[in-house]
């Protein structure tokens, strides 16, 4: 009877040490596929933030095209170029000197 007794706990050791690699593998799995793996859920997560970022980026972008290309086809003043001129490149009249202000 003490040979029963003691291959039933055998038995039942190698039960729970087959459980517990069970669950060892399977978190390492999880941990893997969820966060090591070059397609891991984080990445994923990641590129999907990233593609709502430039989706959101490029819809604004294109709102300053079609505001710029209604400016183009409306055409512009005379005091509209001088001011452009002016602050975006530097220009300024002959003989004028231009004192510049830091913001």
């Amino acid at each position: 009877m003490a040979r029963s007794t003691s291959a039933s706990s055998q038995a039942g050791r190698k039960s729970r040490f087959r459980r517990r690699l069970l669950l060892f593998g399977g978190l390492l799995a999880a941990v893997w596929v969820g966060f090591v793996d070059s397609h891991s859920v984080y990445r994923r997560w990641q590129l999907h933030r990233e593609t709502d970022r430039l989706t959101a980026e490029n819809e604004q972008l294109r709102e300053t095209v079609a505001r710029l290309e209604a400016e183009l086809e409306r055409g512009l003043t005379d005091e509209e170029i001088e001011r452009i001129a002016r602050e975006q490149y530097g220009m300024r009249r002959e003989g004028e000197t231009v004192y510049p202000l830091k913001k």
